[in-house]
């Protein structure tokens, strides 16, 4: 059974309010581990990918015993007390040279994990480009390139492509400034030809520069900025159903509400339907006439002065008094 901690002061029960699910969840926080072994280009490209995650990234520089596919109780240990929902866990060996494993969790436990091995032939660091690079916090803009990434079926490219888009996103925004839009990263992979060895995964990042170009739209050019790094894909684990389902399913605050009594017609025009009360017509207020007046001795009942039946027989009318 789960122990269930109760806050002792004030402070501490804000702490597990910041950590309880919340409809507007904060960034996502990606923490950076490395294993008991490590090569000098894994510490060079999490230390890249830690400068284009600012501010939303923690880095830990202590080695730590974890193999994430034999048991993830150290990664959803690490998760749960620095509240990150993304891992990045850097290893290299023999086997499987410098590896990074991208890691997703949900209410920190692993939801999904696909690990990379970098190509050190290709890769080039942040400080071998020498330009100018982009600000810090800004959202970039994210393309990518290949059928690999758009199968209809669950594959290590389409579980690259979540992971690498839950990476790179950020903070999330309802509008952009243009002049925010300073650099975009493109991943592109090749076709799969069938007895050839997996297209690799080729990450690039360029800085987006804007040029007079005489008219009122101006000429957009881009410019390589770094890093360059191309990954070979390895191991994977995909979600488990249940729990992809939970982590999809979206609060009510969220849902948007709907209007009762409104409808689109054919043409398109927007129709609204009003429902009235009962209406009463006794004090519905009418033209006013003279004729309509009531005299002083009237009552409010319909009251009608009757004839005789001999005078109306004989056709005698009622003579007027004179006074």
């Amino acid at each position: 059974m789960l122990r269930e901690i109760k806050p002792k002061n004030a402070r501490s029960k804000r702490a597990l309010e910041k950590k309880a699910p919340q409809v507007h969840e904060n960034p996502r926080t990606t923490l950076f581990l490395r294993g008991t072994s490590s090569s000098q280009i894994l510490q060079l490209a999490m230390t890249d990918l830690v400068a284009l995650k600012r501010p939303f990234a923690t880095k830990f520089t202590k080695k730590n015993e974890i193999h994430p596919f034999e048991s993830a109780t150290s990664l959803e240990f690490f998760s749960e007390k620095n509240d990150a929902s993304l891992l990045v866990f850097g290893h290299h060996s023999k086997k499987r040279p410098h590896s990074l494993t991208f890691v997703r969790c949900f209410d920190h436990k692993v939801l999904d994990m696909l690990e990379l091995y970098i190509d050190p032939e290709s890769f080039r660091t942040l400080s071998q480009f020498k330009n100018k690079k982009c600000a810090v916090g800004l959202k970039p803009l994210i393309a990518f390139s290949g059928t690999p990434f758009e199968s209809p079926t669950q594959t290590k490219y389409t579980l690259a492509k979540s992971l690498l888009l839950d990476f790179f996103r950020g903070q999330e925004a309802a509008s952009v400034d243009v002049e925010g839009l300073q650099y975009m990263v493109h991943i592109s992979a090749g076709e799969e030809i069938e007895g050839e060895p997996a297209p690799q995964i080729h990450l690039r990042v360029y800085l987006i520069k804007t040029k007079r170009s005489g008219q009122k739209l101006p000429r957009v050019e881009v410019e390589e900025m770094g890093p360059r790094i191309d990954f070979r894909v390895g191991r994977e684990k995909m979600p488990e159903e249940a729990a992809w389902k939970e982590a999809l399913k979206k609060p009510k605050g969220l849902e948007p509400k709907t209007k009762k009594n409104i409808e689109t017609d054919i043409i398109g025009d927007k129709v609204g339907r009003i429902h009235v009360g009962k209406q009463d017509f006794g004090n519905l207020q009418t033209r006013k006439m003279k004729g309509l007046k009531r005299g002083r001795g009237e009552t409010d009942g319909d009251e009608e002065t009757l004839l005789d039946e001999e005078d109306t027989e004989e056709g005698n009318s009622p003579k007027r008094e004179r006074r």
